[in-house]
């Protein structure tokens, strides 16, 4: 794809995957504050949007960008994973341990890979862009520092707050997220090799899903 055209692709790839999110929010809201639910079962019929939504945005990104990204593809697989096993067994802790799970699995393999100088970022990303030896590992660093901190965090918000709390929480993750990437696009640039004309685009580390 052209640079345009690829930007435009990932916006809308974005816009999508946010979108599923959104959707098991706005589900949430009217099972709990509408149908008058209680939390842990409004989570349940919520979770059936979710997977909708995951499904459809995995085929969008697959159409739009005629592959899928690595982070939506491990997103969304988990989204679809544990969003099953929750209508399955009618728990919505299994949903609530997705976030844990994928985060500090990510978390895991970034910070585990640095004293082996092998970044999986730098497979995933050298096509957007090129950065130093020391880029590479930083932003493996703080990407790794990222995941384990939200896999901590959340596990202390929905095993002491109640299902309102912690849907809350999921929103305010992604626009934490959303400001993370951003961030992080001030030490792209400062270690971007310099034969490089490319625009950097924000990479948020929670794809919504």
């Amino acid at each position: 794809m052209s640079g345009p055209a690829n930007r435009t692709a990932s916006t809308v790839r974005q816009l999508v995957d946010f979108g599923a999110l959104l959707a098991f929010m706005a589900a949430y809201a009217v099972n709990r504050f509408v149908r008058g639910l209680e939390g842990d079962q409004a989570l349940v019929q919520a979770t059936w949007v979710l997977v909708g939504a995951s499904a459809i945005a995995l085929l969008v990104g697959w159409i739009v960008e005629k592959r899928l990204a690595p982070l939506p593809l491990l997103a969304g697989g988990f989204a679809l994973l544990f969003g099953a096993l929750t209508l399955i067994f009618n728990d919505p802790v299994l949903l609530k341990l997705k976030l844990t799970i994928q985060n500090g699995l990510l978390a895991a393999v970034l910070l585990g890979s640095l004293p082996f100088g092998r970044y999986p970022f730098k497979y995933l990303l050298e096509s957007a862009f090129r950065l130093t030896e020391a880029g590479w590992r930083g932003l493996t660093l703080r990407y790794g520092l990222y995941f384990a901190a939200v896999a901590i965090v959340n596990e202390v918000v929905w095993r002491t707050q109640t299902d309102d709390v912690w849907v809350a929480f999921r929103g305010g993750l992604w626009i934490a997220s959303a400001a993370f990437g951003i961030w992080q696009v001030f030490f792209i640039m400062k270690h971007l090799i310099k034969d490089e004309d490319r625009d950097v685009e924000p990479a948020s580390p929670d794809p919504g899903l």
